[in-house]
């Protein structure tokens, strides 16, 4: 897994240089005083990528600080699991299974989530995991403090960030990285 040292700007242009066309998801448009605190890419070489993670850290009213890690990623990769802290690869046997918990706009489609449950998970029991199937691909959600889940039922939408341009230099980077 390539990582950077800390999060910036001239980090994440590497992150989508190695990235390639794999998309690079985050909550579009960020809110203010939000910032992308983490990402990283999961791959063998270049065109060999599977999976990547972005984070983006801010506050809410009810929950004060919030991370948001969203991860893309293909079957058995295991870097959701991983950031979720739970023992399977993959999401899970419940996903798709009645209707989806929350729904995410990515670009112009609907994605549905559904909980992935993070109980026999080592560690605390601090955050909420949602995942799904979007492009043929894992879509994970991981919100922490665990309440921060509540902020879904509002419409958001991700974007796949590798395409944006000059829209990124104006976006904020830095801070403390979540622990995952």
């Amino acid at each position: 897994m390539w990582r950077p040292a800390e999060a910036s700007y001239a980090g994440f242009v590497e992150h989508l240089g190695t990235a390639g066309v794999f998309p690079s998801y985050l909550p579009w448009p960020m809110s203010p005083g939000w910032a992308v605190t983490d990402f990283g890419v999961v791959g063998s070489g270049p065109g060999q990528v599977s999976a990547t993670m972005t984070c983006c850290s801010g506050t809410s009213e009810l929950d004060g600080p919030v991370d948001v890690l969203v991860v893309t990623e293909e079957p058995g990769t295991g870097l959701g699991a991983r950031c979720a802290g739970t023992s399977a690869l993959d999401p899970g046997a419940e996903i798709g299974d009645g209707p989806a918990t929350v729904k995410v706009r990515l670009d112009h489609q609907a994605v549905g989530l559904w909980p992935v449950s993070t109980s026999a998970a080592t560690g605390e029991w601090d955050r909420s995991v949602v995942a799904g199937e979007a492009r043929g691909r894992w879509l994970w959600l991981v919100l922490r403090p665990a309440s921060a889940i509540l902020l879904l039922r509002d419409d958001w939408i991700l974007r796949d960030v590798s395409a944006l341009g000059p829209g990124l230099v104006e976006t904020a980077f830095g801070g403390p990285r979540p622990s995952w």
